[in-house]
């Protein structure tokens, strides 16, 4: 990635949103900035181009936009993880844990053959749980989870012990509130 591009500058912080006591990273800024969007999607899919992807799976719903990004640079096809009852296809499932109880994510039954490379795609690490559900996802299909790219990474809330044993990309890290 460009060493010129200082994307934690170009990500704005939010504070007291959604709630107090919380700093939002808003990606939309990196977003509205083409230099800044070219970048992190080049970033990503340098860092695993040797990685032989044979498709990136992208999470709801920031993880659409970089994950086709992504995607197109390494000449692979892309396919969504949803929140439960968004698709209209076959799904299979995962559930996860949040701090006050579970939610679920799916996709469709046929987005990723037995074999297949996958690198899993997102705007941000926090706490591991939807990423490490879409990694098992993928494996249930038959998958192969590659790595795992984010653009921002939450530090301070130990996402990366849930993807413990997986490659794990990063390209800004807040190691606290």
């Amino acid at each position: 990635m460009d060493a010129m591009v200082d994307l934690k500058s170009i990500i704005r912080s939010v504070p007291d949103f959604p709630k107090k006591g919380i700093v939002f990273r808003d990606i939309t800024t990196l977003l509205a900035n083409a230099g800044a969007m070219r970048e992190t999607a080049d970033g990503m899919a340098e860092r695993f181009r040797a990685a032989g992807v044979d498709v990136v799976v992208g999470i709801e719903a920031r993880g659409f936009i970089f994950g086709a990004l992504v995607a197109e640079r390494l000449g692979v096809g892309f396919a969504p993880v949803r929140k439960a009852g968004k698709l209209p296809y076959r799904t299979v499932y995962e559930t996860y844990e949040l701090e006050y109880g579970t939610d679920r994510v799916e996709m469709h039954t046929d987005a990723v053959r037995r074999g297949q490379r996958v690198l899993v795609v997102d705007d941000l690490l926090a706490t591991g749980g939807t990423a490490g559900a879409c990694c098992r996802l993928v494996e249930k299909l038959g998958g192969v989870v590659v790595g795992c790219a984010f653009v921002i990474e939450l530090g301070f809330l130990r996402g990366r012990e849930r993807l413990k044993g997986r490659e794990v990309l990063t390209l800004v890290n807040y190691e606290a509130e």
